[in-house]
């Protein structure tokens, strides 16, 4: 959406800041340079941390800022301030005009409008009072405890934000967006004996308290995270080899976002240091294997109406039928790589430069049934739950470690099996799949992606896949 009035703009009603004059400053700062934008953020967040049957910490936060920033070529000036005053904006003109050469550039054409609202513009930290968040997380560590005995330790949280953003740009060209987020995380240890176990559910979006806290909502994250903390209490210790890998639907989908997806980012790849660069045309997955980046889902975690540049987000095919087709791009990336800028540049805050990141990023379903798929494995892992990992982007390496994962033997799942990694090259390991599963499913709305020193909140997901000759690193032996 293309903003023209500034009436109810957040930022010219509650601060010193003059809309004219701000203008001007974008305009004068901007001038003879490749790109930029001038960046205001007014943001609300709260948690509240309920553990060993007692409130541990309940915090409120308001923040607010600007980022200016200036491009030129593969060069950017960026300042930023807490204060939003002409003096300030003044001050950081100066700053990001230093990157300026001798020669005036072309400012880029501005991102294209868009009336598309994805999620509602209601401030979820309004809808529910204070004390009946406690007394909810309080209610959450009571029924947990009450499901069975071996509960020994309960932990849950509640966090909520509010923002609205404004991107100005040279010429009058703004856009304005209020962004909610919540989240619910419930964390269940049981013991038997001497041994401990856990379990972890949580869920979230962009949307309000109220569908985020209704009681069949949080019974279900209590009951998904106790039964992982049972599973885990029979797990045996895991095998180590090379298997056929059976990754279960959703969540295991983080191990695409982080094995492929970022080595799909136009940075990477414009300065040829991803694993992928150089590639584009050529076939890197399995056939039938389709990835995209899709900004554009109602509700989700890592929507955006438009990205922290204003360019509308997108459904970004990345691979298609196995052939690497796009990369996710911002401004500055696509116009030196020659392309459309994909609406993926995102920033943690006011206080740091946009860059290619992912939004919701998953592998679309395939035809087979996803019991059939688990029937034709003889010996092998069907891995269902992750919890953290590493990749290499330079060579595509990754280490991922297993959270829930069970033995198959002839065609059935058997034992949980405690301790088990996966091992692989990001760049390899689509090219091993051999099975893709009719039941895509997308996280349930917890993800956090880490890059450059910046986090956002980031979707992923995807059908029951095999993955053939996969290296599993385990505990047995």
């Amino acid at each position: 959406m293309t903003i023209n009035n500034d009436s109810d703009s957040h930022f010219f009603v509650e601060s010193e800041l003059d809309s004219l004059r701000t203008q001007r400053i974008v305009d004068t700062a901007l001038h003879g340079m490749d790109d930029g934008e001038l960046y205001l953020q007014y943001a609300q967040s709260e948690s509240f941390s309920f553990d060993d049957g007692r409130l541990k910490s309940a915090a409120f936060d308001t923040t607010k800022g600007f980022g200016l920033r200036s491009v030129q070529g593969e060069v950017s000036g960026y300042a930023h301030s807490t204060e939003l005053s002409e003096e300030a904006l003044l001050r950081a003109k100066d700053t990001v005009q230093s990157i300026k050469s001798g020669k005036d550039a072309t400012l880029a054409i501005h991102p294209k409008g868009t009336n598309e609202k994805l999620y509602g513009q209601e401030n979820p930290l309004l809808g529910i009072a204070f004390r009946e968040k406690i007394a909810l997380l309080e209610e959450i560590d009571d029924y947990a405890r009450s499901r069975d005995p071996k509960v020994c330790q309960v932990s849950s949280s509640i966090t909520g934000e509010w923002q609205t953003i404004e991107i100005i740009r040279p010429g009058g060209h703004r856009v304005r967006d209020i962004r909610p987020l919540v989240r619910l995380n419930v964390s269940v240890v049981v013991k038997d004996g001497d041994r401990m176990e856990s379990g972890y559910q949580g869920a979230g979006g962009r949307y309000e308290y109220a569908q985020l806290l209704t009681e069949e909502n949080w019974k279900d994250q209590v009951h998904e995270a106790l039964r992982q903390a049972m599973v885990n209490l029979d797990s045996i210790a895991a095998p180590a080899g090379e298997m056929d890998v059976v990754l279960g639907p959703g969540w295991p989908g983080v191990l695409l976002h982080e094995a492929i997806g970022h080595g799909l980012e136009g940075d990477f790849n414009r300065k040829g240091t991803s694993a992928f660069a150089g590639l584009m045309g050529q076939q890197i997955a399995a056939k039938g294997v389709t990835v995209v980046d899709n900004g554009t889902i109602p509700n989700r975690r890592g929507s955006l109406t438009f990205d922290d540049e204003g360019s509308p987000t997108n459904c970004t095919t990345l691979i298609e039928d196995g052939i690497l087709v796009g990369y996710m791009q911002d401004r500055m990336n696509a116009r030196l790589m020659g392309v459309d800028a994909t609406g993926n540049g995102r920033r943690q805050s006011y206080a740091h430069q946009p860059m290619p990141r992912m939004t919701n990023t998953y592998m679309l379903a395939g035809e087979q049934d996803p019991q059939e798929i688990l029937e034709g494995v003889k010996d092998g892992l069907y891995a269902v739950n992750f919890g953290g990992g590493q990749v290499d982007i330079t060579n595509g390496k990754f280490v991922f470690s297993c959270t829930e994962a069970y033995l198959i033997k002839n065609g059935k799942i058997g034992a949980p099996v405690k301790g088990a990694t996966l091992i692989g090259n990001g760049a390899d390991v689509l090219t091993h799949v051999a099975a893709i599963g009719n039941d895509l499913e997308l996280d349930s709305g917890v993800g956090i992606c880490g890059k450059g020193g910046q986090s956002v909140p980031v979707g992923v997901g995807q059908p029951t896949l095999r993955i053939n000759g996969l290296t599993v690193g385990g505990t047995d032996g």
